[in-house]
């Protein structure tokens, strides 16, 4: 009988303290896998990455050829204009300019005879990397400056040009700007260019007389 009073208050504190502690903890098991690695060998760039990669590109030195879209033509025939953004340097002298012209490859020089207008010849860029950039021997005056590569050899084994053109007044700066080129009104005829600079002056350059003026 003492025994059986013994199991049964056993059995009774058993439940009265399984019932103040609460069901047993339920057991959580996180497992925790590698980050699978990026397989990098034939990345596929998004068009994203691509457009800030073309943005922050540096410009090579050596011009590449690119080139302008040909004139479309109207449904009477008639060549329309060829309008575009394209990449140039530009240099202001004390009688002109020069301009370089990637696409092209090409030096066009501005003489100015009048205001507003003057004459305009194109030239081949002939520079080429470990040609001499400029001549020690020509010393400009105070406040100018001899011209450099592309232009300065154009300027200095031409002079005619030098002595039209004058000493340069800034140092070379590249850019991108609009270009538009208008056809004559015949497949033959000639047309012009209209071309604009830094601080967005529109120079027109006519191939009927090799001359430039004010847009």
């Amino acid at each position: 009988m003492h025994r059986r009073l013994l199991i049964g208050l056993a059995i009774a504190l058993a439940i009265i303290i399984a019932a103040c502690q609460g069901p047993p903890p339920t057991q959580i098991i996180l497992v925790v896998t590698a980050t699978p690695e990026k397989d990098n060998t034939n990345p596929t760039p998004t068009q994203e990455t691509a457009d800030i990669q073309a943005a922050t590109e540096e410009p090579t030195t050596s011009p590449t050829e690119t080139r302008t879209p040909p004139p479309t033509a109207t449904s009477d025939g008639l060549a329309t204009p060829t309008i575009t953004q394209i990449q140039v340097a530009e240099q202001v002298f004390e009688h002109g300019r020069m301009f370089w012209l990637q696409p092209t490859d090409q030096v066009w020089v501005m003489v100015i005879t009048a205001e507003g207008k003057g004459t305009w010849q194109v030239y081949t860029n002939t520079f080429k990397e470990g040609d001499p950039e400029s001549d020690p021997d020509l010393v400009p005056p105070t406040g100018l400056e001899q011209p450099k590569r592309g232009f300065g050899k154009l300027w200095r084994d031409n002079p005619d040009i030098r002595e039209a053109l004058g000493w340069a007044v800034t140092p070379e700066f590249g850019y991108v700007t609009r270009y538009e080129y208008h056809p004559g009104a015949q497949p033959t005829a000639p047309g012009y260019h209209i071309l604009f600079s830094l601080y967005n002056e529109g120079f027109r350059f006519n191939e009927a007389d090799s001359t430039w003026q004010l847009s």
